[in-house]
């Protein structure tokens, strides 16, 4: 199931341009850097103010989630349990004395993006890590510690060598072996050539898409997510899927999850919630798809409970063809006053739709279950750990929208987390045009930007219909970022329209001009600070903020819609006519449902690679440049809170107590020695 997830900020944090350094709350967001990362903290604010019970909940739902991690670092890659381990042998060990050379300096700051990725490629742009370290200082250290790796017996690699870490050096070093996690170049084998874990090694893109082509039932009304949670393997020639059950593939992980769901249910904030749990239970233990259904409609129905958490596998982003996903798991409870703005958007869903700019054909005649509101995180986990995003819609079987209705939150502690370590960056002077627009965005971005999200989670993805006879997968590979754009493309439309202000949303019909112009600035041009020099964009979200962008610039060129204009030498982005702009956003809109509730392959696979994928030159060049000037990192994450148990002298837990000052370093180690729950080899 394809659970969109919406990761808008502003490069360098959200776009915050005063001069204010530090929070009013005093609470330190902004922690380490390194490479092209810095790690931020969120804070759990209303924690204290929980009942017991809901404080024990949250504790056992944040045990079920942490103990899952080693499930996404094999997914991510086949080799990246048995390099952490190796990498954090050496990170640990007392017995070296160059802990201030050059190459130790060089493998600690790989080390640290390994772990934020949850393996050895980029956690955004999937290319593989390089270290700068030399393979023969590396070897010193294996032979300094005497460094054996713990593998399951009868592994066949055991009878090729005394030191099985050696097959590991050249999937460290060697650029050539395994580069992209996820490849979505068009033309290519996408499953030969990715190196994440959801295939066997000789499985090929045709013999997957022809597998699970020949499952479906184009008449069956409630299809489930073929493949969603298996690995496929050839046996005997073959194919056959592994399933991710407690008795199969990731068993011993998911049985300690199964663990702590029960230690959690008798705290259940709703009798609802604790049908939720059961069903979750089953599903890990049986691993049938239809019982993931029931899952799914049972959590949809469960909005009265102020503690949620979805645990489980979820994000499809992993799998270049759109079908497996990653596990992940967030615990959160919701923050009552700011939900107040969600209630008006779902409250009024059938008005979104009635009035959207689609064809009729491809609307839902009633909107039913859409519930969304506004939540607090207190622990994030597996795909949603270190890096996250801000927003969550829920489930994305399509039949179960229509019949149950989705439920959607906006993560408000991150998003303010963001906002707070992001302050007096220096970005919006050297990258927004002029002094007036830079107040427009300090007077309205933090708020249109919340709202963007909750209009693309809570009614965007919700939207339009599929016809009959159309599958959830038709877009194949195209079908994350065109998911992912339409439900942008739904947001940017409905910012501007008076109905925002009649809500009481926005101040004033300006407002969304702000994120108008973040948005068209990110696309065309500031996210380019995540591409590598000589690379084309593949990250899915990047992809469709990029198409969309180009897309309305190209369109709106006769009309001097956009402009790419010099000023001493730098690019900028000019926007002349914000209403026309809207009017081409709307169009756009407009034929990404068509495309979406048809399956027109060919016109998404035309969309995205003539405005998503390439990047010119000249212009990249230019932004690295000036973005180098900043010294902001282009990407974020977070430090999870930790989560301690007060007992009495009985063993009776009196309170659990959060604490927030945990290094990185430490946080990551700690959770490879107390949560690792697989065998290195899997």
């Amino acid at each position: 199931m394809k659970f969109k997830l919406l990761s808008l900020m502003m490069i360098g944090g959200s776009l915050a341009i005063s001069c204010q350094q530090q929070s009013a709350d005093n609470f330190n967001y902004a922690d380490e850097k390194f490479a092209d990362i810095q790690m931020l903290r969120y804070k759990v604010a209303g924690f204290d103010q929980l009942t017991l019970d809901q404080k024990k909940l949250i504790y056992y739902l944040h045990e079920a989630a942490l103990v899952g991690r080693d499930i996404l670092w094999d997914q991510n890659g086949r080799y990246n349990l048995r390099i952490r381990k190796l990498l954090e042998s050496v990170y640990t060990s007392d017995v070296l004395t160059d802990k201030n050379s050059d190459n130790r300096k060089a493998f600690e700051e790989y080390t640290k993006q390994v772990w934020f990725s949850n393996g050895i490629h980029h956690h955004y742009g999937s290319t593989k890590f390089q270290p700068q370290f030399t393979e023969e200082w590396l070897r010193e250290q294996l032979d300094a510690i005497d460094y054996k790796e713990e593998l399951p017996e009868g592994t066949a690699i055991l009878e090729k060598a005394s030191e099985t870490w050696e097959e590991l050096m050249p999937v460290i070093f060697n650029p050539e072996i395994l580069p992209m996690r996820v490849n979505q170049k068009d033309g290519d084998d996408l499953i030969l050539t990715s190196a994440s874990n959801y295939y066997g090694v000789d499985v090929t893109q045709s013999e997957a898409e022809e597998f699970y082509e020949n499952m479906r039932d184009p008449k069956d009304s409630e299809p489930i997510m073929y493949g969603l949670n298996s690995r496929l393997v050839k046996e005997g020639g073959k194919l056959v899927e592994k399933k991710w059950t407690t008795d199969g593939l990731y068993g011993p992980a998911l049985q300690k999850i199964v663990y702590w769901l029960e230690q959690a249910k008798p705290y259940a904030d709703t009798d609802q919630q604790k049908i939720v749990i059961d069903k979750l239970i089953e599903y890990y233990q049986t691993g049938n798809l239809k019982t993931f259904d029931e899952y799914c409609i049972e959590w949809v129905k469960d909005t009265e409970g102020l503690v949620d958490f979805t645990n489980g596998f979820t994000e499809v982003y992993g799998d270049p063809l759109g079908l497996k996903a990653s596990w992940e798991a967030i615990v959160n409870f919701k923050d009552l006053k700011a939900t107040e703005r969600t209630k008006k958007l779902s409250a009024n869903a059938q008005w979104f739709e009635d009035n959207s700019p689609v064809d009729p054909r491809f609307k839902k005649e009633e909107c039913k279950g859409i519930s969304a509101k506004v939540i607090t995180a207190a622990i994030l986990a597996g795909d949603l750990y270190p890096s996250t995003a801000i927003g969550i819609n829920l489930p994305n079987s399509n039949w179960i929208r229509k019949e149950y209705g989705s439920k959607s939150v906006t993560i408000g502690n991150l998003t303010d987390a963001y906002n707070k370590a992001a302050r007096g960056s220096g970005f919006g002077k050297e990258f927004i045009i002029d002094q007036k627009t830079r107040d427009l965005i300090e007077k309205y971005g933090d708020a249109c930007d919340d709202l963007h999200t909750d209009l693309h989670e809570c009614l965007g993805h919700g939207s339009g219909r599929l016809l009959p006879g159309v599958s959830d997968d038709s877009l194949r590979a195209y079908g994350s970022t065109i998911e992912e754009g339409r439900a942008d493309l739904f947001a940017l439309y409905y910012l501007a329209d008076p109905k925002m202000v009649e809500l009481g949303l926005v101040p004033d019909q300006e407002a969304y001009k702000s994120n108008y112009y973040t948005y068209m600035m990110n696309g065309l041009m500031t996210q380019l600070v995540r591409i590598k020099p000589g690379h084309n964009i593949e990250e899915a979200h990047m992809r469709n903020r990029s198409w969309i962008a180009h897309w309305t610039y190209e369109n709106g060129k006769e009309a001097n819609v956009i402009e790419l204009v010099k000023n001493n030498g730098k690019t900028y982005v000019k926007i002349n006519d914000y209403e026309a702009l809207r009017s081409l956003l709307g169009q756009l809109l407009a034929e990404v449902q068509r495309i979406k509730s048809e399956g027109d392959f060919q016109a998404a696979r035309e969309l995205v690679e003539k405005y998503g994928v390439k990047v010119d030159p000249e212009l990249h060049e230019e932004v690295l440049a000036r973005y180098a000037t900043l010294n902001i990192s282009p990407y974020k994450g977070f430090i999870n809170p930790v989560y301690s148990l007060e007992k009495d002298t009985d063993g009776n837990i009196t309170d659990v107590k959060i604490s927030y000052d945990e290094k990185y370093d430490a946080q990551m180690l700690r959770y490879s020695r107390d949560y690792a729950t697989l065998p290195l080899i899997n």
